[in-house]
């Protein structure tokens, strides 16, 4: 079986969740699936959809998730990286409650929902990967509240770089110099309740004091150790004790 294997990725995120045997490994490789693509702006979930038929699996690209006010105003509620599932918690649920949004070109494995529940109910190392990912993501969501909700603006941008750089760290995306993100300043500001122009401002002055550079809509990290102080960021709830890189 080819390590290129769509389901292979899914195989080595899972593992990092939890041990699985050679038949558990052999049973999430005959799961039927689909492989799609996706381009920028457009959705892998529209909230309020129903009659769900599958949990897609990110393969490259980067999406996010995001919630709109009855004024149409977007909080964006987290970002979606390979080797996230975009939709778990569809597994169960039969509604979609949110929205997620293609950030860059997607390519995704659409995992048959039956069949992975079926799976989960069956085989208790599978069901303990799919808890310990979910419960991974609930825990992302308590910092991000906490973040939008008692950190000022620069702490707040400083946080969510350093979580990326070591999320992407953790998906196996080589980046030499930190973290390379392509957000605009809008949908930042939209992940952190600010404007567009309160993150411009910020921008400019972590990279006055040399802590991130900008070339049009990348930003990447130039000092890790300055950023991560200023964002007071502590990698406990990413949970890196599950498996992947050490925390920080």
């Amino acid at each position: 079986m080819s390590i290129d294997q769509p389901l292979m990725q899914l195989v080595r995120k899972l593992q990092t969740r939890a041990v699985l045997d050679r038949s558990d490994i052999a049973a999430i490789l005959e799961l039927p699936f689909n492989e799609r693509t996706y381009e920028a702006p457009g959705y892998l979930v529209r909230e309020g959809a129903t009659r769900l038929e599958q949990c897609s699996f990110i393969r490259s690209g980067f999406a996010f998730r995001q919630k709109l006010t009855v004024d149409g105003n977007r909080q964006i509620i987290g970002i979606c990286l390979p080797g996230d599932f975009v939709d778990l918690q569809h597994l169960f649920l039969d509604q979609a409650d949110h929205s997620v949004q293609v950030l860059t070109r997607v390519e995704t494995a659409d995992v048959d929902r039956t069949a992975l529940q079926r799976l989960a109910e069956h085989r208790p190392n599978l069901n303990r990967a799919l808890w310990i990912d979910t419960l991974i993501e609930a825990s992302i969501h308590r910092e991000w509240i906490l973040n939008v909700g008692r950190r000022d603006a620069r702490q707040r941008i400083a946080n969510l770089l350093c979580e990326f750089a070591l999320r992407m760290k953790q998906a196996g995306i080589d980046q030499e110099a930190g973290c390379e993100l392509p957000m605009t300043q809008e949908q930042l500001g939209d992940a952190v309740g600010l404007t567009s122009v309160h993150v411009n401002r910020t921008l400019k002055t972590l990279e006055k004091d040399g802590l991130v550079r900008r070339e049009k809509r990348y930003l990447t990290i130039a000092d890790w150790e300055k950023i991560r102080a200023l964002g007071a960021f502590s990698a406990l709830y990413l949970h890196f004790d599950q498996g992947g890189p050490e925390g920080v």
